[in-house]
């Protein structure tokens, strides 16, 4: 099962404590579904809670299979649907908790988030402008920083960032599937982080065995033009180290020399000799 399905399976089992909550929810789901499309005889996990919350809400009844007219009337009158079915009066999102049902609705109906051992991708597509609006002026509440754009003629309301997304599934009260992905989050960074600090030291190797093979390349050259026992008895002693230790850093190499001596020592030592090389080349 897809991350998107498991989060759409726990939200679906969410049912609102309060009336005006539920209200809202219903909001979400009708302006992404369209209130046509309700067939509460149908074994769907989302129209079985459509039906759940019209049941709540206006007391339809366990044994009605299709909405009357008149319940099809008050469900639009209920949810303060505009007359083309656009948007909801914005007095039914007054409250924080009722913005929570409004997008956890809209999500359920017509929402996806991407696999997150992938990517982090999550998105609403709306009919309207209209709904995407309210939808984004709903989440940006709880600073989330939703954005939208156009795609086939409708508007997405999406999130890219992991932290994002973690924050929109707390307020549409997914709690499992938050723990479940701040568990994946948290095992993505620490691999990026071994990642890093591998491909770092492996950049760091590759730079001390090309200065290594260099500074080889110069003793041998002073080695087979003037002899090394013509230089100054601390370039001799140096030379002489890195030709014993080719796979040392400069770091270590110093420590070889009695006294020893730092990097920066030794690094003026291996700059000198290649002073003398370039002079013979």
């Amino acid at each position: 099962m897809s991350f998107s399905k498991e989060v759409k399976e726990e939200l679906i089992k969410v049912i609102p404590k309060s009336r005006h909550c539920m209200v809202a929810e219903l909001a979400g789901i009708i302006l992404t579904q369209g209130i046509n499309d309700i067939n509460i005889n149908s074994e769907d996990a989302l129209d079985r809670k459509v039906f759940t919350l019209l049941n709540k809400t206006l007391n339809i009844g366990k044994d009605v299979t299709s909405l009357s007219t008149d319940v099809f009337l008050e469900t639009r009158e209920m949810v303060k649907l505009s007359e083309d079915g656009t948007a909801v009066d914005d007095i039914i999102l007054q409250q924080p908790c009722c913005k929570r049902a409004f997008i956890r609705g809209s999500f359920i109906a017509a929402g996806s988030i991407s696999d997150p051992n992938k990517g982090y991708h999550f998105e609403i597509v709306c009919e309207s402008i209209a709904h995407a609006n309210q939808l984004i002026k709903a989440m940006n509440v709880f600073d989330i920083g939703a954005k939208q754009v156009q795609r086939n003629g409708k508007h997405v309301v999406y999130l890219k960032e992991g932290a994002q997304i973690v924050e929109v599934l707390r307020v549409m009260e997914a709690a499992h599937s938050v723990m479940e992905l701040e568990n994946i989050r948290v095992v993505k960074e620490v691999r990026g982080t071994i990642n890093r600090k591998v491909n770092c030291e492996t950049a760091n190797i590759g730079k001390t065995v090309n200065a290594a093979v260099r500074q080889i390349e110069d003793i041998k050259l002073i080695d087979e033009k003037m002899g090394l026992d013509t230089l100054p008895v601390q370039l001799q002693e140096i030379a002489q180290i890195r030709l014993d230790n080719p796979d040392t850093s400069l770091g270590d190499l110093g420590q070889f020399l009695d006294p020893p001596i730092g990097k920066s020592g030794v690094n003026h030592r291996f700059k000198k000799l290649a002073s003398i090389a370039n002079g013979l080349r």
